[in-house]
């Protein structure tokens, strides 16, 4: 593979992402494929994804993560030709106008999102899938968003056990510290590096509950924290209606909107989703919940 990205990316490039806010950041998503499970094949073309990715914008946006794998359960990969030719025009026209990260579990994939003006890098194996991908980071200076993942889709139901003593909890705290550390040894500035806890890969339902109780292990790491929970299904279950039907994807937005606001008083760096005005709004209301009250004169 050819020498990653030349140079550093300039500190103003990225250091405002972690410049406090009062709030998580949101990362609006852009699905450039045809079949991801919320929104596949609506933004498979570029000029569809581009202007998505400025309707996020305009609903309050912090970040534009543009991704061309499905990673729902039992999707197929893509070949990187198809994945690249999804992505990186999508990613040269809104890096213009945004921050922008690659959703991408390949090396080739990053290198050329970052070509192209990406920023951030989120890739959900953690390095796992493809380790070149964390050389192509360190070199590019850019962020590393490493999500806790077991394998791909068409197997990850396998791994979805968690019996040791701290249960998924401490066990996705415990693997995401050594995937920090083959982070960190790859040269990827600690500054720069997001943990996410990975709701819903190699996890059933009540694994995704017991994470959003209790992410204090995961923030123990001293890394930012970034959750995904958008309209994933162990929301439409818990939204079933009588004949046990889960909620259909389109209609498990109030649910997400109150993981949002709850994920606020966790105090994660950002909340991954779909519709960027309600994650606004709902951001927007637990802030004002928590305010201090001004202090009432004599």
């Amino acid at each position: 593979m050819a020498t990653p990205v030349p140079g550093p990316r300039p500190a103003s490039a990225v250091g405002g992402l972690f410049v406090p806010l009062g709030r998580p950041r949101v990362m609006g998503i852009v699905n450039v494929t045809p079949d991801s499970f919320s929104d596949g094949g609506r933004y498979v073309e570029p000029d569809a994804a581009v202007a998505h990715g400025r309707r996020l914008l305009a609903d309050g946006a912090d970040v534009l993560d543009i991704g061309g794998e499905s990673t729902r359960p039992g999707a197929t990969r893509p070949l990187v030709s198809e994945e690249l030719d999804r992505v990186v025009p999508v990613i040269r026209e809104l890096a213009r106008e945004a921050v922008v990260s690659v959703d991408t579990m390949r090396a080739e994939v990053a290198e050329a999102a970052l070509e192209a003006g990406a920023t951030i890098v989120n890739d959900v194996s953690g390095g796992l899938a493809d380790p070149r991908i964390l050389a192509v980071t360190a070199a590019a200076d850019a962020v590393y968003v490493a999500m806790h993942w077991r394998a791909h889709s068409t197997r990850m139901a396998d791994f979805a056990t968690y019996d040791g003593p701290g249960g998924v909890v401490g066990t996705v705290a415990a693997e995401l510290a050594e995937r920090l550390e083959a982070v960190l040894a790859a040269g990827i500035d600690p500054s720069r590096v997001v943990l996410d806890p990975g709701l819903g890969f190699a996890k059933r339902g009540e694994h995704n509950w017991e994470l959003l109780r209790d992410l204090d292990p995961i923030t123990a790491l001293g890394q930012p924290v970034l959750v995904g929970a958008s309209r994933k299904s162990f929301l439409g279950r818990l939204l079933a209606g009588d004949a046990g039907d889960p909620r259909p994807v389109e209609e498990r937005e109030h649910a997400h909107t109150a993981v949002v606001a709850h994920l606020a008083q966790q105090g994660v760096w950002g909340v991954r989703v779909h519709d960027v005005r309600a994650a606004r709004d709902a951001l927007a209301v637990a802030e004002a919940l928590h305010r201090p009250r001004p202090e009432e004169g004599p």
